[in-house]
């Protein structure tokens, strides 16, 4: 059994930790221990003592001086009796008090997990889960704590409930869970940023007071991801104990890590409490989305193998759950608004001929879609510039030997459009005045039925109206003058938003099963295990810069796998930094992803399309390792260098990432880290080939010619279309063993000459490595 319980002990178990906590004298739950897994033992010794009454204390009863809240490591906390760290719930009761004071009443047990009326939840994969359901009271307010165990995958989700069995009360403040935890030299780590530029990690070290990672925008954010972690000191990315945190949820979040003037840390994650209010009558209950978490002794890496298991094993559902995806090609950067349906299959012809399996048509396919200022909210195909509609399109796609999508933005609403003429009210907006634009355009009021159902019935339309396999749902902008007409008590806007999206979802694709659904919003602004369980994956964000996606899929890598993750490769300079980047990095990184392309073929000359050709046929091949294996990170020796690894499950192969953000004048010597080899097993380890196109050496050029040529002729213009030189590449056969010490790579250009051993890596240059068990 993962659970058991001995004498108000509870002892949760995975396959690798233990969780333990117990019922105190004055029935308050208490946090014995997160961590190692332990066999059955007294645990009094790894309490956190209380012998003696602390200063300026409060205590909880006469009956014992030293029984303080405030020190204790606790599972749950009220308010009102002692506890002066931030308390996880906060209601208004029907005498207008606010005190509480939760003590334990009962608890229940559950084979599996036990799913939410009202919002997604992870589920159990292979009926190796159990649930404990914990449930305290406070007066007439009875809170249900849910524990759930993934054994495999080293995670434990928590949720609380609410019910009102008295008089009406106001909840303002409700968290899905609250742990406290013996400090142990913790660090902080966050995943921010903002648009095209999501999910950079910063790490900060838990002083004493509150630091917050929330979300006030309506979505999960691409400001701060609802998802962060604690690493112990001195743990890194392979070693020390890390703890990992994350929320099955939407919506304006809430996280919090408080270090007590007694270095205990308490960490809290929920519903942000801003504008949030919810008036429950007699009877009546309230979710809090569930929250996962996970705890490794094996570094950063730990942490994130548990979470990509359990997001692969129990987020990600349906038809799609463990399949691989297929590579497209989308036509949005390389055609924006302008294209008619003979460009789209030019673009689809010249995407086949690259062994490309699917094309997705973005934003401008229907209404006045000409520009970002009007259409949104309409579904009438824009017959002008495609004549057989959508269903014509599709068909020729599919006559091609590809597969379809399509793009959507169903949550939007431009004012110059025929939905807002004939419905402005199903707009947010305030109650008297407009509303604030952001990209000309408004969202649409998701809290209102017929709203939920007009979205429903013409995206399903459309659906249906043509072979379509693929939607990419996107949703453009944070949200502002957050107002319904229809509800009575405001403060249950943004949370009745997100229920009524995961609504729109599942009468979607539920019915639709075989569409392959991602999610985006303005790339990665929503980013999240809520969407993950609707979408198998993700838009990561709009920057296809491959040096800026080191920085945010090595963000997101830390809590999701590489299987939910977006990534393109786009034309150079990026349209979003200005950045000129090899072809061959642009498929380096986005290889570690779920790979598309988004440019216009038609413009790559003769040898950018083999180079592409190529890298197509190295990912189908690699394709189960590349979006399924166990993914690494590595602590770097340069500051220059990024290295990636991913490791099929049967340890067959592992493929690696040689990232070089800046040269430097006449580097010193280059070093692939390895990890997860076995030792005493052969492995041939072999550089991906791919192409130096001439142009990158620029006047270079006549020092390795016999005679001078002038590099913006004609004779090497043409040459460059037509030919490449090799990039060095090595190939060793060696023990597992010796890989994993440092395998010693050749020279990097050095200014003194070119031979075919060198790697021209240059500034953003990459390489990928194969690593085959003999």
């Amino acid at each position: 059994m993962s659970i058991t319980i001995k004498n108000k002990v509870f002892h949760l178990r995975t396959e690798n930790t233990s969780y333990i906590f117990r019922v105190t004298k004055f029935g308050h739950l208490e946090q014995l221990h997160y961590g190692a897994a332990l066999p059955e033992d007294d645990y009094e010794a790894l309490a956190v003592k209380h012998d003696i009454q602390l200063g300026s204390s409060v205590m909880y009863s006469a009956t014992d001086d030293n029984y303080c809240l405030d020190s204790l490591c606790l599972e749950w906390s009220g308010l009102g009796k002692g506890d002066f760290r931030q308390t996880p719930i906060e209601m208004k009761m029907a005498d207008g008090s606010f005190a509480a004071d939760f003590v334990y009443e009962k608890h229940e047990m559950f084979e599996g997990c036990v799913p939410m009326e009202s919002l997604p939840t992870a589920y159990d994969e292979d009926d190796s889960c159990e649930t404990i359901a914990v449930t305290l009271r406070s007066g007439e307010v009875r809170l249900v704590l849910y524990y759930t165990v993934f054994p495999q995958t080293d995670v434990i989700s928590r949720r609380a409930v609410i019910e009102n069995c008295g008089g009406e009360i106001s909840l303002r403040r409700f968290m899905s869970f609250s742990i406290d935890l013996p400090d142990k030299g913790f660090s902080l780590h966050t995943l921010d940023g903002g648009w095209i530029k999501e999910t950079h990690h910063h790490v900060r070290p838990v002083e004493y007071g509150i630091t917050v990672n929330s979300s006030t925008t309506g979505a999960s954010s691409n400001r701060h991801n609802p998802g962060f972690f604690l690493s112990a000191f001195n743990a890194n990315e392979d070693f020390g104990e890390c703890y990992g945190f994350n929320l099955v949820y939407s919506g304006n979040h809430f996280g919090l890590v408080e270090k007590s003037n007694h270095d205990l840390v308490r960490v809290q994650l929920g519903i942000n409490p801003m504008s949030f209010e919810w008036n429950l009558k007699k009877g009546e209950r309230f979710e809090a989305p569930e929250a996962v978490m996970t705890w490794s002794d094996r570094g950063l890496n730990g942490m994130s193998g548990n979470f990509h298991r359990f997001v692969n094993h129990h987020i990600v559902r349906g038809e799609w759950k463990l399949k691989e995806r297929p590579v497209l090609i989308n036509n949005w950067e390389g055609c924006f608004f302008k294209f008619d349906e003979d460009k789209l299959l030019s673009l689809a012809k010249n995407a086949k001929s690259a062994g490309i399996e699917l094309f997705v048509l973005d934003d401008g396919w229907f209404g006045d879609r000409n520009s970002d200022t009007a259409g949104l909210g309409d579904y009438d195909v824009n017959m002008k510039k495609l004549p057989n509609g959508l269903g014509g399109l599709a068909e020729k796609i599919e006559k091609m030997g590809m597969k379809f999508g399509l793009w959507f933005e169903p949550e939007s609403v431009n004012p110059d459009s025929k939905l807002y003429r004939a419905h402005p009210d199903w707009a947010i907006k305030p109650p008297a005045g407009d509303g604030c634009l952001g990209r000309n355009q408004l969202l649409l009021d998701l809290t209102r039925e017929e709203v939920r159902d007009y979205i429903v019935e013409n995206v399903g339309g459309i659906l249906d109206s043509a072979k379509i396999s693929y939607v990419k749902w996107d949703m453009n902008r944070h949200m502002s003058d957050a107002y319904s007409a229809q509800l009575a008590n405001q403060g249950e806007f943004y949370h009745r938003y997100i229920m009524g999206l995961y609504e729109v979802l599942g009468r979607i694709f539920t019915p639709r099963p075989h569409i392959l659904f991602e999610s985006c919003s303005s790339g990665g602004n929503r980013f999240d295990l809520g969407m993950l369980c609707y979408s198998p994956q993700v838009w990561s964000s709009d920057d296809t810069d491959p040096i800026e996606r080191l920085k945010i899929q090595s963000g997101l890598s830390y809590l999701y796998p590489q299987s939910t993750m977006g990534a393109h490769v786009s034309a150079a300079p990026h349209q979003q930094t200005l950045r000129d980047t090899p072809l061959s990095t642009r498929f380096n990184v986005a290889a570690f992803g779920v790979l598309g392309y988004e440019l216009e073929l038609k413009y790559l000359n003769r040898v950018e399309l083999q180079e592409v050709r190529e890298q197509v046929e190295f990912y189908k091949k690699h394709r189960r390792t590349l979006q399924y294996g166990r993914f690494f990170r590595f602590d770097e020796r340069k500051d220059n260098k990024v290295h990636w690894q991913v490791s099929a499950p049967d340890g067959s192969e592992h493929i690696a990432g040689h990232f070089q953000t800046l040269c430097t004048a006449s580097e010193g010597y280059d070093e692939l880290p390895l990890k997860n080899l076995e030792a005493g097993k052969k492995y041939r380890l072999k550089g991906k080939k791919q192409r130096l196109f001439i142009k990158r050496l620029g006047g270079l050029v006549k020092h390795v010619m016999p005679i001078e040529l002038d590099p913006n002729g004609l004779l090497l213009r043409t040459g460059n279309k037509l030919f490449s030189m090799s990039d060095g590449a090595e190939n060793y056969v060696n023990y597992g063993a010796t890989l994993m010490a440092g395998v010693k790579l050749n020279n990097q250009f050095m200014g003194t000459g070119y031979n075919e051993k060198l790697h021209m890596l240059g500034d953003y240059g990459s390489v990928l490595y194969t690593i085959e068990k003999l």
